[in-house]
This record gives structure tokens, sequence and C-alpha cells, in this order.
């Protein structure tokens, strides 16, 4: 599985912006996928998850209630919606996928990762 990210960018305070990443291979609908993301200095950290169906999502306390993932197995497209940003929120966001095993929030869990995309949060 290849995937790509895409749909970053500067974004003000209190805004909104969608990620998606675009998955090739047949498998997809068979993976858990989840999005992370780095801020400069500190390591990669868990955001979201979602089950193989969409049927189970789970989120950082950080971005509860602010952040939606979701996906369209159809087009084999995973999605992150973000609102109400703020600059904590400014880090490099990456998509991965892996086997429906293992701590959802682990990197080491997923075997497939796209190559980022920026989140520039302004205040």
């Amino acid at each position: 599985v290849q995937l790509q990210a895409s749909g970053g960018g500067l974004v003000q305070a209190g805004g909104s912006l969608r990620l998606s990443c675009a998955a090739s291979g047949r498998t997809f609908s068979s993976y858990r996928v989840a999005w992370f993301r780095q801020a400069p200095g500190k390591e990669r950290e868990f955001v979201a998850s979602a089950s193989p169906a969409g049927t189970y999502t789970d989120y950082a306390d950080s971005v509860k209630g602010r952040f939606a993932i979701s996906r369209d197995n159809a087009k084999n497209t995973m999605y992150l919606q973000m609102n109400s940003l703020n600059s904590e929120d400014t880090a490099v966001y990456y998509c991965a996928a892996g086997p429906y095993s293992g701590s959802r929030a682990d990197t080491r869990s997923y075997s497939y990762w796209g190559q980022g995309t920026q989140v520039t949060v302004s205040s």
C-alpha cells in the first residue's frame, strides 16, 4: 500500500482544514488507518485512528471534539477534518495504515506511511 497525503497549508487560529490521504492497492479496506503528527523537536504523536470499516474511531485527548477521522473505502481515501485549530496543532501530519492489531496509538503498529503534509496555524 502506498499513501499520499495532501491538504495541508497555512490557516489562522480558529480555522479549519481537511487533510486527505489517497491509498493505492486493493487491501486498503482491510487496514486500520491513522493520522499522526510531528512538531519540530518533538516525537511523532498519535492524532486519530479508524477501524477498517470506519465503525470505530479513536482520538488523542488534545484533538477530541475538534478533529474527525473518516474513510471512504470505495475511493481508497481517508480524511482528517480539523476544526478550531490553534498554534499547538502546527506540525507535519502523516497518514498511516496497518493491520488491525496492536496499539492504535503506537507508530510500530503501522506498516505503511504517507510522506506528510505541513499544517501551520498562525495566531
